[in-house]
C-alpha cells in the first residue's frame, strides 16, 4: 500500500486533515506541516529527507504550494498528487507586499489580530459549521506560534512559479477547491487542471478556502478515488 503524504496549509496541523485521516484506515500516513524553513525549497527538502521512498502526495493551499516544490525537486519520487485550494503561481507583488506588516503585527504580539481581522475571513463559505472551523483555525495558528507565521510568510512570498513541473507530471493527480475559494479561485485550478489533463477536477459545492473541514464527507470520497486509481 502506497504512503500517503499529507501537508497542511499555512498555520495549520494534522487537524486539517482530521476527518479524512478516519477514513484512511491502515494506509500508512505521514503528516508533515511545513514549519521549520523560511523559503519553499527548504521546507520542500526537510520533507523529502524524512519521507518515503515513494509516496502520494496531497497539499492543501500552502500545502499545495509545497507539495509542487517537491514535486519539482523530486518528481520520480511522487507516484501521484493531489492538489486542493492552492496556486502554482509565484505570489502576486501585490500580495508580496501585505506579507511585511502582517510579519510586524505578529511578532509584536499581534498574531491573533492579523489572523482574525485580515485572513481567516477570507477562508470559509458561510455555513452551520463555519464559526466552530473558525475557532479551530485559530486554535492550530495560537498553537504553531508567530515565529511560524513569520517563517511560512517569508517562504510564501519568495516561492517560484511550478507551472513546468506540473506540466511535466504524468501520474494520477485530482485538483480540487471550495467552490467559493476566495483566496485561490478556480483560474487557478483550471490552470492546474491544464496543465496536467490526465487530472480529475472537482469543485466542492457550499465550501470556501477549507473545504476538508467544511465537507469532509465529499472530499474524503474524491481523495479515497484518487488513492485507488491506477498508476501509471
Amino acid at each position: 500500500m502506497t504512503p500517503l503524504v499529507l501537508i497542511p496549509g499555512m498555520m495549520c496541523d494534522w487537524r486539517l486533515f482530521a476527518p479524512q485521516l478516519e477514513a484512511l484506515g491502515r494506509r500508512p500516513v505521514l503528516l508533515a506541516a511545513p514549519t521549520k524553513h523560511d523559503t519553499m525549497e527548504g521546507l520542500a527538502a526537510a520533507i523529502l529527507a524524512f519521507a518515503p521512498p515513494r509516496f502520494a502526495l496531497a497539499g492543501l493551499s500552502m500545502g499545495g504550494i509545497v507539495a509542487m516544490e517537491m514535486l519539482h525537486q523530486a518528481p520520480e519520487r511522487i507516484e501521484r498528487l493531489a492538489l486542493l485550494d492552492t496556486n502554482p503561481r509565484a505570489e502576486a507583488p501585490e500580495v508580496q507586499a501585505r506579507r511585511i506588516p502582517q510579519i510586524e503585527k505578529a511578532m509584536s504580539g499581534r498574531l491573533r489580530a492579523v489572523l482574525r481581522d485580515e485572513m481567516k475571513p477570507n477562508y470559509l463559505a458561510n455555513g452551520p459549521d463555519r464559526q466552530r472551523i473558525l475557532d479551530l483555525c485559530m486554535e492550530m495558528a495560537i498553537v504553531l506560534g508567530p515565529e511560524v507565521f513569520a517563517r511560512q510568510s517569508r517562504a510564501l512570498a519568495g516561492r517560484h512559479d511550478r507551472q513546468a513541473a506540473l506540466a511535466a507530471y504524468r501520474g494520477p493527480a485530482l485538483v480540487l477547491m471550495g467552490v467559493e475559494d476566495r483566496l485561490c479561485p478556480r483560474d487557478r485550478h483550471e490552470l492546474m487542471h491544464s496543465l496536467m489533463p490526465q487530472s480529475r477536477f472537482v469543485v466542492v459545492e457550499d465550501a470556501g478556502h477549507l473545504p476538508t473541514l467544511e465537507q469532509p464527507d465529499a472530499v474524503t470520497r474524491e481523495l479515497l478515488a484518487w488513492l485507488e486509481q491506477p498508476a501509471t
